[in-house]
C-alpha cells in the first residue's frame, strides 16, 4: 500500500515506516564538497526540515549499526562518503522558541530551548562520551555557557560537533508577518549588540575556527537574520542559488509522473496519468532557484497533499490550495502595504510584462524592512525568498532576472489580497461571489460589467491612469471571476497563455457541473483617445458608446484575435468544450462595451 508522508519531516521515521522517499541523498556529495558551514533558503514547507533531518540520519555517530537499514538502498548508501557516521550531531529548531513576551523573556525562551537541546544530546551521546559527560553542564539563566559546556566536552572525544539550525529566521519571519504581536526594539535586541541571538552566532563562530564545530547547515526563508548577526557569524557560505541544488528540495516533473502511475493503478480507470499530471503541473509546478535554470519544481507539501487525497479517493482534491500554505498570503499583505507595494502585485499578477531586477537583495536586515524605503529590488526578492514569487530562465533586454508567479495556486494568494483592497466590505464581497458563480453558468457578462464600472472602477482615481491599460482591465476581470476550485485560469501550461488575454477552463473534475468555459481579448482607450470627458461617457448610452469608431475598431481587432483562439483552445481541450469568448473594451475606468464572438 503506497503511504505518502504528508506532514512528515522525520528521515528515520520514512524509511523505517515504509514512507515514500524520493531520494536526494546523491546530494549529500555536493554538500560536503560545497562548504563546512552552509546556509540554505527555501520557503516555508518547502521539504527543509526533512534534509536536516536526513543529514542528521547520514552523520550521526549513534546510527552508525543502522547505517545499511536507512541507506543501502539509496544513493549514498551504494558511494557513501568518509564522512558518514562521524559526528556528534546538535539540532536546533528555532521555530519551537516563543517570539512573545520581552526582550528578556524571549532570552530565557530561546535559552530554554537550546538547554532542552543541550540535555537532551547528554542523555543521547552518554555512552560515546564516557567521562567527559560530566563536563556538560545545564546553566539555567545562560545556555551560552551551557553550550560551552558541551562543546568542551566534545573536544575531549575523537570526533566532532555537525550543527544543524532550523527555522533560523524564525523570529524575523513572526514579525514581518505580522502573525503575532512582536515589538520590533525587542527584535533588534536579540541580534544588535550583545543580543542573545548574535552572541550565540559569535559562539558558533568561534567553535567553528577552534575546532569544536566541525560543520553547520543552517535553513532559514530570507537572509534577514543572516544580515542582522553578520558581525557575530560571517563565516556562512550562501548556497541556495546553486545550480547543482535547485531539486534539493520539492519535485521533479518525472518524480511526479511516476508517483501518479502508481495511484493510477489502484484507481484505473478512474485516473488518466496524463491529465491528472497536467492539473498538478499547473497548479503546483514552477519553481525555480538558481539563475537560467530549466528545471522546475514542484512544491513538495502541496504535491503530498494532492497524492494523499488522490490515493484515498481517486480524485482530485476539491480545494486545491493546502490550507497550511494558505498562511503565505501574510507575506503578499505586507509587500502590498508597502510604499508602490500594490503596484508590484498587479505587475507579478499581470506576467505578459514579468517583474524584472538586476540581481537579488541578498544583504538586508529588519530595520530594513520595517523602517528604510524600500525599492523594487527589495520587494521582488522578498516575494522570491517568501517562494510566491521566483526566477524563470529569461532574462531581460538589459540582462535583468526575469520573476514570475510559478503556479496557479499561488496566483490564487495575490487574487485573494486584490480581491481585499477592491472590495473590503463583507457586502460587496458576497455580491462579487453571487456575479461570478452566476457568469459561470449563465455566460451572461452583463452583470459582471455592472459590478466592475459600479465598484472597481469607482475605487481608481486619476494617479491610475499612468499606468492603465489591457492589462489592469485583465487583472480587474481576473480578480473578480478567479476561482480554482472551479477553473484552471491563465494557465500557459494547459492553454499556452500568450494566444488569449484571459483563459477560464473548467477543470477536468469540474466538468460534470453547468460551469461554461471562457476567453477573453481584452482592450483599453483612454478618455485622451476617445476625446470625452468622464461625464461625457456616463450620460452616453451603452449602444452609443459601442458604435464611437474607435471603439468599432478595438472590438474587431479584439475580434480577430479571439477568432483564432477559438480553435487552439478546441484542440487542446478537447470534447466536452462548453466555450464562450468575449471582446471586451474599456472607456478610460469608466464604462465597458463588449462583444460575444
Amino acid at each position: 500500500m503506497l503511504k505518502f508522508p504528508y506532514g512528515l519531516s522525520s528521515y528515520y521515521d520514512i524509511i523505517t515506516e515504509g514512507y515514500i522517499y524520493v531520494d536526494r541523498t546523491q546530494y549529500i556529495r555536493t554538500i560536503e564538497d560545497a562548504g563546512k558551514h552552509l546556509l540554505f533558503l527555501r520557503p516555508r514547507r518547502f521539504g527543509k526540515s526533512l534534509w536536516l533531518s536526513t543529514l542528521f540520519a547520514y552523520y550521526d555517530l549513534d546510527k552508525a549499526d543502522e547505517f545499511g537499514r536507512l541507506f543501502s538502498h539509496l544513493a549514498i548508501g551504494q558511494n557513501p562518503t568518509p564522512l558518514h557516521n562521524q559526528y556528534f550531531i546538535l539540532k536546533w529548531d528555532f521555530s519551537n522558541v516563543s517570539p512573545l513576551g520581552n526582550a528578556e523573556q524571549i532570552q530565557q525562551s530561546l535559552y530554554d530551548y537550546l538547554n532542552d537541546t543541550i540535555k537532551a544530546f547528554r542523555v543521547e551521546y552518554r555512552h560515546l562520551l564516557t567521562d567527559a559527560t560530566d563536563l556538560i553542564e545545564i546553566h539555567p539563566t545562560n545556555a551560552l555557557s551551557s553550550f560551552q559546556s558541551l562543546l568542551l566536552a566534545v573536544r575531549q572525544t575523537s570526533h566532532k560537533l555537525y550543527l544543524l539550525i532550523d527555522e533560523y529566521d524564525n523570529f524575523a519571519n513572526e514579525l514581518l508577518m505580522g502573525q503575532r504581536d512582536i515589538d520590533p526594539d525587542r527584535y533588534k535586541t536579540l541580534v544588535h549588540g550583545e543580543g542573545c541571538l548574535k552572541l550565540l552566532f559569535k559562539v558558533i563562530k568561534s567553535a567553528a575556527s577552534d575546532g569544536g564545530i566541525d560543520r553547520t547547515f543552517i535553513t532559514g526563508v530570507s537572509p534577514v537574520v543572516m544580515s542582522d548577526v553578520t558581525s557575530g557569524h560571517n563565516i556562512a557560505k550562501n548556497i541556495y542559488l546553486d545550480h547543482r541544488l535547485n531539486d534539493l528540495c520539492g519535485f521533479t516533473e518525472a518524480e511526479v509522473i511516476d508517483m501518479v502511475d502508481q495511484i493510477a493503478q489502484t484507481c484505473q480507470p478512474m485516473l488518466n496519468t496524463d491529465e491528472v499530471v497536467s492539473v498538478m503541473r499547473t497548479f503546483y509546478d514552477g519553481y525555480s532557484f538558481a539563475e537560467d535554470n530549466k528545471t522546475l519544481i514542484y512544491n513538495p507539501t502541496l504535491t503530498l497533499y494532492f497524492f494523499e487525497h488522490l490515493k484515498q479517493q481517486c480524485k482530485y482534491p476539491s480545494r486545491i490550495l493546502d490550507s497550511n500554505l494558505a498562511m503565505d498570503r501574510n507575506k503578499i499583505i505586507y509587500i502590498s502595504r508597502l510604499v508602490n507595494g500594490n503596484q508590484i502585485i498587479m505587475e507579478a499578477l499581470n506576467e505578459t510584462e514579468p517583474v524584472t531586477i538586476h540581481a537579488l537583495a541578498d544583504r538586508f536586515g529588519v530595520e530594513d524592512i520595517l523602517y528604510n524605503a524600500k525599492d523594487n529590488r527589495f520587494m521582488v526578492s522578498l516575494l522570491y525568498y517568501f517562494g510566491v514569487l521566483t526566477l524563470t530562465d529569461q532574462r531581460s533586454e538589459f540582462g535583468d532576472l526575469v520573476f514570475t508567479i510559478p503556479n496557479l495556486v499561488i496566483r490564487q494568494l495575490y487574487v485573494e489580497r486584490l480581491q481585499e483592497l477592491l472590495y473590503p466590505e463583507a457586502t460587496d464581497k458576497n455580491e462579487a461571489i453571487n456575479v461570478a458563480r452566476m457568469f459561470y453558468r449563465t455566460a451572461d457578462l452583463a452583470p459582471v460589467a455592472e459590478f466592475i464600472e459600479n465598484h472597481y472602477f469607482k475605487l481608481f482615481d486619476n494617479r491610475d491612469y499612468r499606468w492603465a491599460n489591457e492589462l489592469t482591465l485583465k487583472t480587474v476581470f481576473l480578480t473578480l471571476l478567479f476561482n480554482d476550485t472551479f477553473y484552471i485560469m491563465d494557465s500557459e501550461t494547459v492553454l499556452d497563455r500568450h494566444y488569449a488575454d484571459m483563459t477560464m477552463i473548467v477543470r477536468p473534475d469540474m466538468r460534470q457541473y453547468q460551469l461554461l468555459d471562457f476567453l477573453f481579448e481584452f482592450k483599453y482607450i483612454s478618455l485622451k483617445t476617445l476625446g470625452l470627458t468622464a461625464d461625457e461617457i456616463q450620460q452616453k448610452d451603452y449602444a452609443t458608446l459601442k458604435a464611437l469608431p474607435k471603439v468599432t475598431a478595438q472590438l474587431d481587432k479584439a475580434k480577430t484575435k479571439l477568432t483564432g483562439y477559438q480553435q487552439t483552445v478546441q484542440q487542446k481541450v478537447g470534447s466536452g468544450l462548453r466555450l464562450h469568448t468575449y471582446a471586451v473594451v474599456s472607456l478610460g475606468f469608466e464604462r465597458l462595451v463588449w462583444e460575444k464572438v
